[in-house]
């Protein structure tokens, strides 16, 4: 749709303009586009084929690894980077495998400090996995501005640096939405780089930065991280533009002309997750919708299906998804906030309040009320809403306030905290 393309050009243009340059000796030529790369699908570096069932290798265990250069067809300045296959675990409990993309600063004057980037790349089909698009890899027209703007990032804070690592933490078989499994993938993903960086992970502080569909795994990263990785360094989250509660998020853009589209996109995520039939639930148009996107990410969302509502999605005595048992039990369960434990680390939270309810998408009291939980379990909180800024709008204001957050943090600065 003309609207959120529009704005995605807004919000590329915004954050291209606040990144930082990256020092590298690589050739200027080399950032031209990139033809011909394998997609993950049919790329044997995504098969898990040692001889020791996966099963019983230990989560955040790296399978292999190999090096990549990123910044192919973007625009932006070419990287070294190396790419890690590793073991975690789906939302079933199934040992799965999947790859992240690390960066390491040109220069190795400070000690380690790892950023988890965490995209917002919001994809049902894996031509917009990010290990496939920071290499130059083509998720389509549609994505391109998403994709250079993700690439933009990650030489920012690579400049700034870090050491990089950007998971596909929605795993293979693209389960997005299903936020505990992203916050795993994420966990294990970072263990994944301590360990192939032989790196001491009591040491090494790691910051964590994510926004929208980002902000997804941050999130469930954060509340799982003291149970599931309890001596990783972690000093900080930074995340923004937050589903935190799915069971508002859908009514909230049921029938909007820009964001209806990512209704039944959430739903073949939670379902490809959970293992639900999906066909069961849909009316005939329903499914024809779910054909067409299961194979889209988030940019091409848009337009085919205006003013999309749930109603018209489902089966007639479906049509009230809320109540529907499977989805009540599934959407209960990814509220956040929602994990035994609470976040061990401060965070920073970031939102907008575009129409005195949200930013378009996300339900700012929503947000308000999860940072309030953290405050009251005794997380240092400090949140930003943005009045009158859409989803595209307070992305543009997260990046440049996040990644100063986060220095502030590997600085060893105490957070600071809105908690009342």
């Amino acid at each position: 749709m003309r609207l959120r393309s529009t704005a995605l050009a807004l919000l590329a243009a915004a954050v291209a303009a606040t990144v930082t340059a990256v020092p590298t000796g690589a050739p200027a030529e080399a950032a031209a586009a990139s033809d011909g790369l394998v997609r993950p699908a049919k790329d044997p570096f995504y098969t898990y084929d040692g001889a020791k069932p996966l099963r019983k290798i230990a989560p955040g265990t790296p399978l292999k690894t190999r090096d990549v250069t990123l910044g192919a067809s973007t625009g932006q300045t070419p990287l070294p980077a190396e790419q890690i296959l590793y073991r975690t675990t789906d939302t079933q409990g199934h040992a799965v495998a999947t790859v992240t993309t690390v960066v390491e600063p040109a220069t190795g004057t400070t000690a380690p400090r790892v950023a988890a980037y965490l995209s917002f790349y919001d994809a049902l089909s894996a031509k917009c996995d990010p290990s496939y698009t920071l290499r130059g890899g083509d998720p389509g027209a549609a994505n391109q501005q998403l994709t250079g703007l993700e690439q933009a990032t990650v030489n920012s804070l690579a400049g700034q640096g870090y050491i990089v690592t950007v998971p596909d933490f929605e795993n293979q078989d693209l389960h997005w939405v299903a936020g505990r499994e992203a916050g795993v993938s994420t966990l294990d993903g970072i263990e994944a780089t301590l360990r192939a960086l032989k790196l001491d992970r009591r040491a090494t502080p790691v910051g964590m930065m994510g926004y929208s569909g980002g902000s997804i795994a941050a999130d469930w990263a954060s509340e799982l991280q003291p149970h599931r990785a309890p001596r990783m360094n972690l000093v900080g989250t930074a995340l923004g533009g937050i589903p935190a509660n799915l069971r508002h998020n859908l009514p909230y853009v049921d029938g909007t002309p820009e964001w209806s589209d990512v209704i039944p996109g959430a739903m073949i995520g939670i379902s490809r997750a959970y293992g639900l039939n999906l066909d069961h639930y849909l009316s005939k148009w329903g499914r024809k919708v779910a054909r067409t996107e299961s194979h889209q990410c988030i940019g091409e969302m848009s337009g085919e299906f205006p003013n999309l509502t749930i109603k018209h999605l489902m089966k007639k005595r479906y049509e009230h998804l809320l109540a529907v048992p499977a989805f009540h039990r599934i959407m209960k369960r990814l509220k956040m906030g929602s994990a035994k434990g609470h976040p061990g680390a401060p965070m920073f939270m970031l939102w907008g309040n575009h129409d005195g309810k949200g930013d378009d998408v996300m339900v700012a009291a929503d947000q308000a009320r999860l940072a309030a939980e953290y405050c009251a379990q005794g997380v240092p909180v400090s949140t930003v809403e943005l009045q009158g800024a859409n989803h595209s709008d307070a992305g543009a204001a997260f990046i440049p306030q996040a990644e100063a957050w986060l220095a502030a943090r590997f600085a060893g600065t105490p957070a600071p905290s809105t908690c009342s």
